[in-house]
């Protein structure tokens, strides 16, 4: 776990702690086609139909209603987990990653040149996993041996995403103490 610091000579101070992880990951290079049309989103949270109540079973069909309301969350889980299979979430590789609510860093083989909009597809695991295609401009690009270390900062970004990733922050650093005490 490690504190962003004071970035020399930009007179700007990180405001999110970063943390390593190991998470579902995996990139590409947005074309400049693309580029007006992005937006940072969580995916199989699509928003459902608005649908009427049904109407009022009486007290002698609560039994009823409440395996109804179970069935409801179930068929809401299974549809889920379809739109995230879909989209190919969970056939994603596994990388190391440094993870803030700015941006992030990871290592790749090849060099990508700085400017350059990445469309990341991830998954954060806390008590549910959360899957969401984020967007990142690569703001360095060092090559270290035979690998490259790559740094990003969020755009397209809303608040809602930004503090999912936070959240997730926060509990791997929690994570983190744990292990430590122990």
């Amino acid at each position: 776990m490690e504190k962003e610091r004071m970035i020399e000579g930009e007179g700007q101070r990180r405001e999110y702690s970063r943390v390593g992880a190991y998470i579902p990951f995996e990139y590409r290079i947005v074309a400049d086609e693309e580029k007006d049309h992005i937006q940072a989103r969580i995916s199989g949270d699509a928003a459902a139909p608005e649908l009427r109540p049904l109407p009022d079973m009486g007290d002698h069909d609560y039994i009823f209603g409440e395996w109804l309301k179970i069935l409801n969350l179930k068929l809401d889980t299974v549809i889920r987990l379809i739109t995230l299979q879909s989209e190919g979430f969970f056939g994603l590789p596994f990388k190391a990653v440094s993870i803030s609510g700015g941006g992030m860093s990871f290592l790749l083989p090849q060099a990508i040149a700085p400017g350059t909009i990445l469309e990341i597809k991830l998954m954060l695991t806390r008590n549910q996993p959360v899957a969401m295609r984020i967007y990142g401009e690569v703001t360095k690009s060092v090559q270290r041996d035979d690998i490259y270390f790559i740094a990003v900062r969020y755009v397209h970004m809303d608040v809602s995403i930004r503090d999912e990733i936070i959240r997730f922050v926060f509990e791997r650093e929690r994570e983190i103490i744990r292990e430590k005490r122990s």
